[in-house]
């Protein structure tokens, strides 16, 4: 009994659920959206979609432990810190490779199901596969090869498109049938901020990545000190978007939900202007905080959105 609990518990570990929040956050902002637009929920579809995005989630989780093995094992002698070098639970051998394949394979199976299920059963529209295709496609294949994304450089901006304009667009479609065009204006600084997250994920892992040598990131690719120019110039695009989408339609509890979390970029940005994240300790409370930024956003457009000024 014990052994059992104890796998389930390094299964728990290996799913990273906190990281899930990044996701389901703007699926919700999606939803509540379409809610605020046609006056209605349907709530199972609710349910099943936020589950499928789980599921397409643990699916790029489990991946990334499988085939990142080397970059893994390598991480923790190399700078690895809480927000990166993945889960450890694989690659400390807590539980065999293979179980890691398993759950990418049984979570990718469910996903489809649930897939069918809101297209053919609930009739969400003609949409729905395709759009769950291009989320798994991205997921599936971000550690994996053939495609593997995170080795060719556009992982990060797959990462920004996926966790930014496609959940919000993805929980609109269900519940409407429809699309939006304002979505495409909250979207961008949410996929800027996850960006950005992903992005400073990888300095950390810069010498285990570089080391492994079939992980070619943008980091790896341009270094830390380029690369951290990147992060800045992202940071600022952030709110000049924010801004953006504030002229397009105004919401004054959106636009002070904000503030805290543009003072939060601000501060990341003169730390890294100043090289801050060379220290091991001061990089991941930026990683920390770039997580925080993200969601804070989110909330900022959700706020305004069940307050009024986003909704139609």
């Amino acid at each position: 009994m014990t052994a059992r609990i104890n796998t389930f518990k390094s299964i728990f570990i290996m799913s990273r659920p906190p990281f899930h929040i990044v996701g389901v956050l703007p699926f919700v902002l999606g939803a509540i959206y379409a809610y605020k637009t046609i006056g209605t929920l349907n709530l199972p579809v609710f349910i099943l979609s936020i589950i499928a995005v789980v599921l397409i989630m643990l699916v790029t989780y489990y991946n990334g432990e499988y085939y990142d093995i080397v970059e893994d094992e390598l991480a923790p002698s190399m700078g690895k810190n809480t927000f990166s070098g993945g889960s450890q639970i694989i690659a400390q051998k807590v539980l065999p490779r293979k179980y890691a394949l398993i759950g990418a394979y049984i979570s990718l199976g469910l996903a489809v199901i649930i897939g069918l299920v809101l297209q053919f059963y609930f009739k969400t529209g003609i949409w729905t596969i395709p759009l769950g295709f291009i989320g798994l496609f991205f997921g599936f294949f971000y550690s994996k090869p053939p495609f593997r994304w995170v080795n060719r450089g556009i992982g990060e901006l797959l990462i920004g498109f996926s966790y930014g304009w496609l959940p919000v667009a993805v929980a609109f479609y269900l519940q409407t049938s429809g699309f939006d065009s304002y979505i495409i204006w909250m979207s961008i600084p949410i996929g800027f901020t996850i960006f950005n997250v992903i992005f400073l994920n990888e300095f950390p892992d810069y010498k285990a990545d570089r080391t492994a040598g079939n992980k070619r990131n943008i980091v790896v690719r341009f270094g830390k000190e380029k690369s951290i120019i990147i992060y800045i110039a992202v940071q600022a695009l952030t709110w000049i978007m924010f801004a953006v989408s504030m002229n397009i339609r105004f919401s004054r509890v959106a636009s002070i939900a904000a503030i805290p979390f543009l003072l939060i970029s601000l501060i990341l940005m003169i730390m890294a202007m100043m090289k801050k994240y060379k220290a091991p300790k001061i990089l991941e409370a930026m990683c920390g905080l770039g997580i925080l930024l993200n969601i804070g956003v989110s909330l900022a457009y959700l706020l305004g959105i069940i307050f009024g000024g986003l909704s139609i």
